[in-house]
């Protein structure tokens, strides 16, 4: 791990917000480092409102959608309602479809097969459309390159919104309205949503024409929040409100489905790294295993029994995510080493028979293996599909478009993307990507980084600052929980591995005048001799708090360790 110290902002900043916030210097920095600068920007920070959301009118083609809805409504269209297979796509059909299904009856869903389809906008979808007289499609979470798709559905009388946050191409579909807060001709403030998230945006925009407040939208909440801790984007601006509020949904009145899956984990109150590692990968299980279908069902399923019901069948299609994705991982794994690839820049691998709907997870676990940018293909009908994921720093997007003359089509964002090429192509993009990579990485982007904001000593560590850190949350990217770093530590002798393989720390650590305090660090056992015999050592870690027996008390997670 490659230790870097956040830039410390200038000492006046820092005094005036500490002051102005009778807070501590470090929590002022804190602060500076998120672009939280004076008293009202922290107040909004710790204090979010539904308020602070954006109007919906200012994004691009808004007016449009909202108008063509209406007149689907008027004169009694049929509306579809269409999606990705992942987190993001499923609750955004499910927040479109049931928010529309309480104000007009004909409106249905559908999400594309992963394996028939693939990703995005499908002709299959269009041709089920025509098939079934819909002459409206919103679709959620793709087609902002679905210029052929647009036109075949147009030539056939089906017009389109298209509600996506990905980034554009060149050229932009002919379809009704696109909205996408990165169209370069797109004003909104804010650019950073998810497509749930722009789905969201579209009800509030309909409901405004109902006189619906904010407030009584706020239950759709639970899926925008569910859809933002999965797509991994900016917890920051309208993100933060959402989540926060979509959270407070979550613990107190969650929809059937979500209440089920809650239910099948026995978790008493969710955070938002609960959301991201147990409700998530339930939703994404449906579209992974069977069918994004079954995701939809239960999110927009009302009665209890019968989401308990579908939540069960998503925890087995869990179960069997789980065992695939170690299987393949293994294997991917196993191809790196016979193949020699270790001293490459980037990871790609290929076998026929892995299962489409791990292939992203399992390009994480090779990165955590090799930290470099990693595509996993497999072979999906004639072609060759694959997910990649990159490392911290590194734009992968680009670098695929860099390579794009080899692909069939591609899309995505900085650190995950899906493309899909010809099987006689795979060889020459390979290379490409290789050389592209090397080129365009950075040395130290090679390494893990641990982003340090803050180096303090054990006593400033006060109630106080943990009922702060508190209000900080929910933590996401570009407002991660904070990492501390604490020198001249010593073990008080207490320290032991834990786990079956001795693969996790625990100690009581203390600084000199300072009492100690409980500390543990999971993967981190071989760094036992480290701390072994009144040895002083740094450590990297955030701030969280242990129940047990009823008590809480205070409790270091430490994300690395290193000699002093």
């Amino acid at each position: 791990m490659r230790w870097s110290l956040k830039p410390k902002p200038a000492a006046d900043k820092i005094k005036h917000l500490a002051e102005a916030l009778n807070v501590e210097s470090f929590v002022a920095q804190l602060l500076i480092q998120r672009g939280i600068e004076t008293f009202d920007e922290a107040r909004d920070f710790f204090r979010p409102s539904l308020a602070h959301l954006h109007d919906p009118y200012l994004m691009k083609d808004m007016d449009k959608a909202v108008e063509r809805i209406e007149i689907a409504i008027a004169n009694n269209e049929n509306i579809l309602v269409f999606g990705d297979y992942d987190v993001d796509g499923t609750t955004a059909v499910s927040l479109v479809s049931s928010y529309l299904k309480m104000h007009y009856p004909n409106v249905a869903t559908y999400i594309p097969d992963r394996y028939a389809e693939g990703y995005g906008i499908s002709f299959m979808g269009i041709d089920f459309a025509d098939d079934n007289e819909f002459s409206l499609i919103i679709a959620l979470d793709c087609g902002i390159k679905s210029i052929e798709h647009v036109a075949y559905a147009k030539a056939k009388n089906i017009d389109f919104i298209i509600c996506d946050h990905h980034r554009p191409g060149a050229t932009l579909p002919d379809a009704i309205a696109v909205l996408d807060p990165k169209r370069s001709d797109c004003s909104y403030p804010y650019d950073e949503l998810c497509g749930c998230g722009v789905g969201f945006k579209l009800i509030q925009a309909l409901g405004q024409n109902r006189n619906e407040t904010i407030e009584d939208l706020a239950p759709f909440l639970d899926l925008v929040a569910t859809a933002i801790a999965a797509d991994i984007v900016p917890m920051t601006g309208e993100n933060r409100v959402l989540a926060y509020f979509g959270l407070q949904v979550i613990n107190s009145n969650p929809r059937p489905g979500i209440k089920a899956l809650i239910h099948q984990v026995k978790k008493k109150t969710l955070e938002i790294t609960d959301v991201v590692f147990i409700i998530a990968p339930r939703i994404n299980a449906a579209g992974r295993i069977k069918h994004g279908n079954h995701a939809v069902e239960l999110l927009t399923e009302f009665d209890f029994e019968q989401a308990q019901q579908f939540a069960s069948e998503i925890e087995k299609y869990n179960a069997d995510r789980k065992d695939l994705d170690k299987l393949i991982t293994k294997e991917a794994l196993s191809q790196i080493i016979d193949n020699e690839e270790e001293e490459r820049f980037s990871t790609v691998v290929f076998q026929h028979d892995w299962h489409k709907g791990v292939i992203g997870i399992v390009a994480s676990r090779l990165i955590e293996n090799y930290y470099r940018p990693t595509l996993v293909f497999t072979q999906s009908g004639d072609k060759y599909a694959a997910s990649a994921r990159s490392v911290k720093g590194f734009d992968v997007y680009n670098a695929l478009e860099a390579c794009s003359e080899h692909l069939e089509q591609f899309g995505g964002h900085m650190y995950a993307a899906g493309m899909t090429l010809n099987p006689e192509k795979y060889l020459d993009f390979k290379n490409a990507f290789e050389i592209e990579v090397e080129k365009t990485i950075l040395p130290e982007m090679l390494q893990p980084e641990i982003e340090i904001d803050a180096a303090i000593d054990f006593n400033e560590i006060t109630p106080k600052l943990i009922r702060i850190l508190k209000q900080f949350e929910p933590f996401g990217p570009l407002n991660m929980t904070p990492i501390f770093m604490t020198s001249e530590v010593v073990d008080t002798g207490y320290a032991k591995t834990l786990g079956t393989a001795d693969e996790h720390l625990r100690l009581f650590a203390k600084q000199e005048n300072s009492s100690g305090v409980a500390a543990i660090g999971f993967g981190l056992g071989k760094k036992f001799n480290l701390i072994s015999q009144q040895k002083k050592f740094q450590i990297a870690y955030t701030i969280g708090e242990n129940e047990w027996n009823d008590k809480i008390s205070t409790q270091l997670m430490l994300k690395d360790i290193k000699a002093q």
